[in-house]
C-alpha cells in the first residue's frame, strides 16, 4: 500500500489534485478510475480519468520491486495453497495484482483473482468478495478475509464473511 500511495502522489500532485495519505488509507478498495474522479472533483480541476489511472499504473510498476510482502498473510497462503481453495479480491486492476502475486512469490496459490473490471459495485459494496466466493465454489458464510481498508472490512461483513484486519502486521 505504501508504494500505491506513493505512485498516486506522483501522479497526481502535477495536476494539482491533493491525496492525504489518510484518505488513501480510508479509500483503499476503490478503483483507481473512481479514485481519480473523486479525487479531481475534491481538488475542482478536469483530467483525462483513464490517461492518469494509466500513468499511476506506470508509476506504481517501476516502484513494485520494491514492495515488501506481509509475511504473516504469505505465510497463511503458503500454508494453506493447495490444501484449501484461496482467491485474491481486490479493488486493483489485473496486470498489477498478477504482477504483485509472482514478485512476493505466491504465483500459482490462488484459485481465483477477482478485481476491478470483474465486478460492478466496488467496496464497501460486498460484490468482490461474493464474487471471489462464487468463483470458488465456497459459501461466503465460510470464508475468512484478510484485508488492509476499512472499505474491504465493511464489504466482508456485508457479503456474511468473517475477516482479519491486517493492518496491525504493517
Amino acid at each position: 500500500m505504501p508504494l500505491h500511495y506513493q505512485a498516486w502522489v506522483e501522479t497526481l500532485t502535477p495536476y494539482r489534485i491533493e491525496f492525504p495519505e489518510e484518505l488513501f488509507y480510508q479509500l483503499a478498495g476503490v478503483p483507481g478510475k473512481e479514485l481519480v474522479r473523486l479525487l479531481a472533483e475534491r481538488s475542482h480541476v478536469t483530467v483525462q480519468t483513464a490517461e492518469l489511472v494509466q500513468e499511476k499504473i506506470r508509476r506504481y510498476l517501476q516502484l513494485m520491486p520494491q514492495a515488501k510482502p506481509i509475511e504473516p498473510v504469505v505465510e497463511i497462503v503458503r500454508k494453506y495453497a493447495g490444501l484449501l481453495p484461496l482467491a485474491v479480491a481486490s479493488g486493483g486492476y489485473l496486470e498489477i495484482v498478477e504482477k504483485t502475486i509472482e514478485l512476493i512469490g505466491l504465483g500459482g496459490c490462488f484459485s481465483a483473482i477477482v478485481t476491478a473490471k470483474d465486478v460492478a459495485n466496488h467496496k464497501p459494496a460486498p460484490d468482490t468478495f461474493v464474487e471471489a466466493a462464487r468463483r470458488l465454489q465456497v459459501p461466503c458464510k465460510a470464508c475468512l478475509v484478510f484485508e488492509d481498508g476499512d472499505l474491504g472490512l465493511e464489504a466482508a461483513r456485508r457479503a456474511g464473511m468473517r475477516s482479519v484486519d491486517i493492518r496491525c502486521w504493517l
